[in-house]
């Protein structure tokens, strides 16, 4: 399926459910308890690169335009969202400017996992890697910078201190 700015999943609600975003806390939180932080950040590559994969295909075939395409589709599908997604000089920028999952989890007073905003991190560079493309990640805790690149270019290495920790 091409992207033009659809989603390649079957389920074709026009928006999310938000208390999807519990579900999604509470299952990192169960899997960094039971297998540590690397475990998490395992199971969030795995998820790229397997779950993801369509996606991926979609990059590699589409390039920047195909990127900028799904990140458009994905946050028209997220309740609550405010992002601007810019293609330029062989980049995409994300703006994530209110995070639909950390706002979600804060209006209902869940405790969110510390390291919540990492999985964008890892879930995108495993979906950016096998179509040629590298993520990069910065700020956090409700809002953040992602931005993508051609694999191989000048990008720095992925600080992970660059990405804040979630609160409350």
């Amino acid at each position: 399926m091409k992207s033009s700015g659809f989603l390649p999943y079957t389920d074709h609600k026009p928006v999310g459910a938000p208390d999807f975003y519990f579900g999604i806390n509470a299952t990192f939180r169960f899997i960094e308890k039971k297998f540590g932080l690397h475990g998490l950040r395992a199971y969030w590559s795995d998820l790229g690169s397997s779950y993801f994969a369509p996606v991926s295909k979609i990059w590699k075939e589409e390039g920047f335009d195909g990127i900028a395409s799904y990140w458009k589709a994905f946050f028209a599908a997220e309740p609550g969202a405010e992002v601007e997604v810019v293609s330029r000089d062989e980049k995409v920028e994300i703006n994530v400017k209110v995070c639909p999952a950390i706002r979600h989890l804060r209006e209902h007073q869940r405790e969110i996992i510390p390291c919540f905003c990492q999985q964008c991190y890892f879930i995108n560079e495993a979906i950016a890697a096998p179509a040629g493309f590298t993520a990069r990640v910065e700020g956090g805790n409700g809002s953040c910078r992602q931005f993508f690149f051609r694999a191989g270019s000048n990008a720095e290495k992925q600080d992970l201190s660059r990405i804040k920790e979630a609160r409350c």
